[in-house]
Formats: structure tokens, C-alpha cells, sequence
């Protein structure tokens, strides 16, 4: 089941790291502050159709863009998930950083699991 609220954000998310904009520009740009914006793309608050206007306005969009299901499944990787959500350069770094810790966790693992599999009898 797709969860409408955060599939609205994390496009609207995604859509102002298109732009190169921040949550605070869109703030601005519809009269909210940056803390009600905050509330609305991490899933606190619900955004109202107006807002969603405002927003489509704002980032000169249609709505359909923004309440767009996407065709691949939505990022449930806790990592990637955060990696739109933090402001500060170190936060990113900190991220970006575990990312390719995990990555290379995962690689070896994989590997590992292959090597272990080809060590087996082979059947037939």
C-alpha cells in the first residue's frame, strides 16, 4: 500500500533537489514557515489541496507531477531516504559516507555468499 503523504513529499523533495532549491525557498514561496514545511515533507503534517497548488505553483510543476505514484517502488533504504532530508554539508558527508560503507558491506557479503556456492558439489 502506497502511503499518499510520503509519496507527495519525496516528490516534491525530489523535485526541489532538481531545482537546487531548499525546503526554506518553498517556505517562502508559499507564506509557511520553515518549521510547518519541515512538518509537511517529513510526514508530520498533512499537505491540504491548496497547499499542494501553492506548492505546484511555487515549483512551477503540475500537481500531477507532484502526487505522481512512481513506477519503481519507493525508497525504503533508510539512508537514501535521509540523504534528501538533511541541510547541513556534514550531514550529507556523514551519509554519503555510510551509503558506501554499506554498499561495500553488502558487495562482500554477496561475494562471499558466491564464493561459498561455487566451493559446492556441482550437480549433475
Amino acid at each position: 500500500m502506497v502511503d499518499m503523504n510520503m509519496m507527495i513529499s519525496n516528490n516534491i523533495l525530489d523535485i526541489l533537489r532538481k531545482q537546487g532549491k531548499k525546503q526554506m525557498d518553498l517556505a517562502e514561496g508559499i507564506g509557511v514557515s520553515k518549521q510547518t514545511m519541515s512538518k509537511m515533507l517529513n510526514g508530520g503534517r498533512t499537505i491540504s489541496a491548496v497547499e499542494l497548488k501553492k506548492i505546484a505553483d511555487c515549483l512551477n510543476v503540475s500537481m500531477e507531477t507532484i502526487m505522481k505514484i512512481p513506477e519503481a517502488p519507493v525508497e525504503t533504504d533508510v539512508i537514501h531516504t535521509f540523504m534528501g532530508r538533511v541541510e547541513t554539508e556534514e550531514a550529507k558527508e556523514a551519509l554519503r559516507i555510510a551509503d558506501e560503507v554499506s554498499d561495500m558491506i553488502l558487495f562482500h557479503s554477496r561475494v562471499r555468499k558466491n564464493g561459498q556456492a561455487m566451493r559446492l558439489p556441482q550437480e549433475g
